[in-house]
């Protein structure tokens, strides 16, 4: 293939593309026009719908009107179907009951079914009874002027008008299925947006308001007790609430902007929960009085954004449960950095009564559930349960994703 050649093909891509870009009032106003100026072209005579075979009568200027009444209403053919072929059906009857000669604009009958077919939308089954009846009529009146066909010939026609109407019909059917797809489609992708907003909101807001309800209670029975500490309790609550703003305002952040507008902001990026903060949780929860050793094994390397937030998530909901559930009881935080998946185990002592994600239900679980949705999505396991010598540990396992430096 010539170089000239080569570099046409993409003109003529980008030229069919705006093409397909126009109003379907300018398309369809160009197609009009375009089979008008063609019915004047003599060669083209021989090439049309004909039905009559009655003798031939000299053109004249109803023979012109006519003509063009079979072509001009193709120019709103989406926007008023039936309209379009009742005026053209009615033009090319008269036209084949007087006798005039054959013209291509005739093929503005197929093109008029065909749209009907395809972009009727109301009382279609009562639109092919009027058309059905009134092709009758034709035949009759047609027979009754002198014409030479016979009732097989009258149904071959029939079956050619009725081929156009059911290859638009098709493309009907085809193009309202595709957008039945694009339609459940976008609600599977709307839910699934919503279920990932709320575990991101429930990650947050239970993990920071569980800590400040943990923190007050122990700052009011300080006040009673020891009110020298009280402070300190009070400046953890705070300190909580700063957290969890920080948090809320990053996450609101991402639900606005879009992935590379979110990952590409550097202020952002220091708020982003990721593993390297992971401390900042074990701190919060030991101000609240939770006693949590942290301990990590391997060497961290930066990964992937999902894989970051799915281990930040893990450990931010088993210290949310631990201090439900087991408050002041030993917990361990333990990371262990692989060359082919991140392991986390959270374990905490205590009783065996810790909520389990395996019956789902308003009455709690609702974050390891959703967890364990993470997780999976990242082809990693979460595994949450009782230990066996009573308390609970929270496990999960997420393939290594290291980012590319």
């Amino acid at each position: 293939m010539s170089r000239q050649a080569t570099r046409s093909i993409p003109l003529l891509r980008a030229s069919l593309d705006r093409w397909q870009e126009r109003d379907a009032l300018l398309k369809d106003g160009v197609l009009a026009l375009t089979l008008t100026l063609l019915a004047f072209v003599p060669p083209l005579s021989q090439i049309g719908a004909q039905i009559g075979d009655l003798p031939e009568r000299p053109a004249n200027v109803l023979s012109v009107g006519l003509v063009l009444a079979q072509t001009v209403p193709l120019a709103v053919r989406r926007r008023w179907p039936a309209a379009c072929l009742a005026v053209i059906a009615g033009a090319f009857a008269v036209h084949q009951a007087l006798g005039f000669a054959t013209t291509f604009a005739s093929m503005g009958l197929y093109l008029a079914l065909y749209s009907a077919g395809a972009h009727q939308v109301r009382l279609r089954h009562g639109l092919v009874v009027v058309a059905s009846a009134g092709y009758a009529v034709l035949a009759v009146v047609l027979n009754r002027l002198g014409s030479p066909n016979s009732l097989p010939d009258y149904l071959a026609f029939s079956l050619a008008l009725a081929a156009a109407w059911l290859v638009g019909s098709t493309v009907r059917k085809r193009r309202t299925e595709e957008a039945k797809r694009r339609r459940l489609a976008a609600e599977v992708a709307t839910a699934a947006e919503r279920a990932r907003i709320a575990r991101e909101l429930h990650d947050v807001v239970t993990h920071h308001v569980t800590a400040m309800v943990v923190q007050a209670d122990a700052a009011q029975f300080l006040l009673t007790s020891a009110p020298e500490r009280a402070g300190e309790g009070l400046t953890a609550v705070s300190d909580t609430g700063r957290r969890a703003l920080t948090e809320l305002r990053y996450l609101l952040g991402v639900l606005e902007a879009t992935g590379e507008a979110a990952s590409a902001d550097p202020a952002g990026a220091g708020r982003a929960p990721a593993l390297g903060r992971v401390g900042d949780l074990v701190e919060q929860a030991r101000r609240s009085g939770q006693p949590v050793e942290f301990g990590e094994q391997g060497e961290r390397r930066p990964q992937s954004v999902d894989v970051e937030l799915a281990a930040y998530r893990v450990v931010q909901e088993a210290l949310t449960n631990a201090l439900k559930y087991a408050a002041g009881k030993p917990t361990r935080v333990l990371l262990r950095h692989g060359d082919v998946h991140i392991e986390i185990v959270v374990t905490t002592d205590g009783p065996a009564a810790a909520p389990v994600a395996r019956k789902p239900g308003p009455a709690g679980g609702r974050g390891l559930a959703g967890l364990r949705a993470r997780v999976r999505m990242l082809d990693g396991e979460l595994e949450a349960g009782p230990r066996p010598g009573g308390g609970f540990e929270v496990r999960a396992t997420i393939p290594s994703k290291p980012l590319q430096e």
